[in-house]
């Protein structure tokens, strides 16, 4: 059977170090693949106020028969929603819709600085943990600079910041910084959204070497450097094969050949620095 690890938060919390992600799943699909997810083994389900499918993740955790309490729920705050009021209801709306009374884990989707309200958000954020609508806080998205700024402002860390993270786009100096603060990095496509680097020899050498997947040794490797990942596909078998990457063990050897695949220009998505977001 296999085990996930769940990796400690600073504020006594912990989170399954490998979940499932529903970035771009509709709704009624997300009902049906979260159920799929949950009777595979994940226990550990990110979604987001802005993918628009929290009422199908909700539906799916009533149908799966796996009790509330094991299983870790994450949802993010949607940029529209920052301000310390709009963030506090925009999570009460966010609860209505999963059919819950409380979220293990809730984060600010975007820094989205040009807007301003990030630190009222996080201030929101703070309270809403007090009031045991979330039992922990982090954030997604965030330059170094706001990050420090939320800290510095309320003295209050995240327990993990979720970035664009792959073999391509290492974001080493962010890790670093969050290894030093002991906030825990979280990885959004991980797969690097099923691009080029499943066909990279160092991938493909590797996965042929232990009879597994490129995306199996790509997640493998996230959790051997330690990051939290969240690959999301709607394929069933590749449901139960991502979860399965986790009894696939590299060697030291292997996991510096994929350290050695980051590119400066590796960045798939939008830099959390530039306006709009």
């Amino acid at each position: 059977m296999t085990t996930v690890p769940a990796l400690p938060f600073h504020d006594g919390a912990s989170v399954p170090q490998l979940g499932y992600g529903v970035w771009q799943v509709e709704d009624e699909v997300a009902e049906d693949v979260v159920v799929q997810a949950i009777r595979a083994g994940y226990r550990h389900i990110d979604t987001a106020a802005g993918y628009q499918n929290e009422g199908g993740v909700g539906r799916a955790v009533k149908d799966a028969g796996v009790p509330r309490e094991d299983l870790f729920i994450t949802t993010k705050l949607a940029n529209g929603d920052q301000g310390f009021d709009a963030a506090k209801q925009a999570l009460e709306t966010s609860l209505a819709e999963l059919a819950t009374d409380y979220v293990d884990l809730y984060l600010i989707h975007w820094a989205s600085p040009q807007r301003g309200t990030y630190l009222e958000s996080w201030k929101a954020l703070i309270e809403l943990q007090k009031e045991g609508k979330t039992r922990s806080i982090g954030v997604s998205n965030f330059p170094i600079a706001q990050l420090e700024e939320i800290i510095a402002e309320t003295g209050v860390l995240p327990v993990m910041h979720q970035i664009e993270l792959h073999p391509d786009f290492q974001q080493r100096e962010l890790r670093d910084h969050h290894a030093d603060q002991g906030i825990l990095t979280e990885a959004w496509s991980p797969l690097g959204q099923g691009g080029d680097i499943l066909r990279h020899p160092v991938i493909t050498e590797i996965a042929e070497a232990h009879g597994a997947d490129a995306g199996q040794v790509i997640i493998a490797w996230h959790l051997a450097i330690g990051n939290v990942v969240i690959p999301k596909t709607v394929t069933p078998e590749r449901i139960v094969s991502n979860f399965a990457a986790a009894d696939l063990q590299l060697t030291d050897e292997e996991i510096e050949k994929i350290n050695g695949l980051d590119r400066a220009d590796g960045r798939i998505g939008p830099d959390p620095a530039d306006p709009g977001f």
